[in-house]
Formats: C-alpha cells, structure tokens, sequence
C-alpha cells in the first residue's frame, strides 16, 4: 500500500502554489506510506541550461567544491544549490553527458536523482511531511508535479527505493502495486543501454516508458504499450518534460481518483487527497478506468 499524488496545472498563475499544494496532498497520504517520500517538481526552463539532481549520504564531503572539480573537468561553468542532502547542479546543456561521466570518479558517493532542464527530484527515508520539510518543497513553483509516500513490499527502505523514480531526461514515475516481470523485462532492457540504480520493480517501468519514448512514442503512447508488456498490479503516474500521465492495469484493484478543472487535473489515491484544493468542489471527479490511459500535454 502506497499513496500517489499529482498536479497539473493548466492555469499558470497556480504555478507559485506547485510545492505548497503538492506538499499538503502527500502528507494527507501519510498512512498509506510511512517508510519514505518523494516528490519530483517540474520548474522553470533555463535556454541553454540544464541540471542533475543528486544525492549523498554525507553531503558535506560530497558536495563541498565539487562545482568547481567538476566545472574543471567539463570545461564549462557548473554551479551548486545544496538542499539538505540533495544538490541541484547547473549547467550548459553541452556539459551533461560529461558531467555524468565525471561524477563517479569525483565522488563515487554521489547518486543522480534526476536530469534534465526543469525536473528536480527529492526522495529520502522518513515521514512525508518530514521529508517535503527538509527540501523546502513548499516553497517550490512549477507548471506539475507528481509525488509518492512508500510502504516498503519488494525491496529495502532506502533512499534510492523510494519513488519518483527516473530514467530519463526530465521523466519520472511513481507506482502503486507489483510487478511480476520485472525481472525478465530489466535484463531485457539492459541488451537495450538502459542503466539501472536498484532492484526495484517500480524502476523497471519507469525504464521501460524511457525505452519506448526514445524510439518515438509520445507519453500515450508509451503507456498504451505499457498495457500489453508490464504485467502485475499497477497504477503509474508519469511526468514528462510537457506531460504528465496516468495509467491503471486491467484489474485496477489500486485505489485511484481524479479531479479536473479549467485551472488543473489531480490525482490521488485517494478523494481526501484532493479536498484543499481550489475550486474542488466544482471539479469533475472521476475513478480511472481500467487499462486506460489519461494524459495532459503543456
């Protein structure tokens, strides 16, 4: 049992209000997922920028001049913003493939959250309301966000078990439910050059919608293959640089509800989720169907 949360906004003078609204949703999902919590925000673009989110375990040594080792090895301008254990590093576009490559060497403690020009992701072990704390995620404006609280079932509580996961440049997933091919469908992946961080089963999907994106499927696309290739129990909520999805399996035995106005779409796994909304009361609410695909494009 998980809870999911997410916000698309069509209304741009909401985007301000992203992280506080997102914050408020994932704490009222507390129960359904103590062990850890996350929350990806699409922000602002950048032209010509763009930026990893990464993470340590002991963020001081990891983080202290790693701007300026790492601008040295890239050849180009790289700044830091430190959040608690995460870092935002910003860069040329031209500089990320590099940067990437540079940065086990530099720090072999470092793990990459999240690239791309306007994702950040924050993830970490604890209660909702104590993670979405130590990131300031509150304070956040962006165009939609999407967000996860975990009750551990197929792996350990780590920082890196908890959800969103990503992929692929400013894409991202959170799950609620199981796989059962995971396993089958990850060694596939890799003859693929998809790179996996855990053992996860939610990651395996996420890596699986990367896959397809990359040969040219939009998002609905995407997740309309997903249909016939992911088999297990499962409701996705997908973001993407313009985008932002959902999905149930066909049983769709994993709560889910939906919300639509002229200034937004929500999500929640469930209705309480959404009440602090604005306007909900005159929202469309709806229950997914099974085996269908939703998505919203910027």
């Amino acid at each position: 049992m998980c809870g999911i949360v997410g916000l698309f906004l069509k209304d741009r003078s909401l985007e301000p209000e992203l992280g506080r609204l997102l914050t408020d949703m994932l704490v009222t999902m507390s129960d359904r997922g103590p062990d850890s919590a996350g929350i990806a925000i699409y922000g602002t673009d950048k032209d010509g920028r763009t930026k990893l989110t990464v993470q340590s375990g002991d963020p001081d040594r990891d983080f202290d001049g790693l701007d300026s080792e790492l601008s040295k090895a890239v050849g180009e301008t790289v700044s830091i913003q430190r959040k608690d254990t995460h870092a935002v590093l910003e860069m040329p576009a031209v500089a990320a493939d590099a940067a990437r490559e540079h940065l086990p060497a530099l720090r072999p403690g470092i793990r990459v959250m999240s690239a791309g020009d306007i994702i950040e992701i924050y993830k970490e072990v604890g209660l909702p309301k104590d993670v979405a704390a130590r990131f300031a995620i509150a304070d956040m404006a962006g165009s939609h966000g999407i967000g996860h609280t975990r009750m551990a079932t197929e792996s350990a509580v780590t920082t890196m078990g908890a959800h969103p996961f990503s992929t692929g440049p400013d894409q991202c997933l959170v799950h609620n439910g199981s796989l059962s091919n995971h396993n089958s469908l990850r060694r596939k992946l890799r003859r693929e050059g998809i790179a996996f961080e855990t053992d996860n089963d939610s990651e395996v999907a996420a890596a699986y919608l990367t896959y397809r994106m990359q040969r040219g499927s939009n998002l609905g696309e995407a997740l309309e293959s997903g249909l016939d290739d992911l088999d297990g129990f499962f409701t996705f909520v997908v973001g993407t640089r313009d985008g932002f999805g959902v999905v149930r399996d066909p049983i769709a035995c994993k709560p889910a509800v939906m919300a639509e106005t002229d200034r937004y779409v929500a999500f929640g796994s469930e209705y309480r989720a959404l009440v602090d909304l604005p306007d909900i009361d005159n929202a469309r609410i709806w229950e997914p169907e099974p085996a269908t695909v939703y998505f919203w494009e910027h």
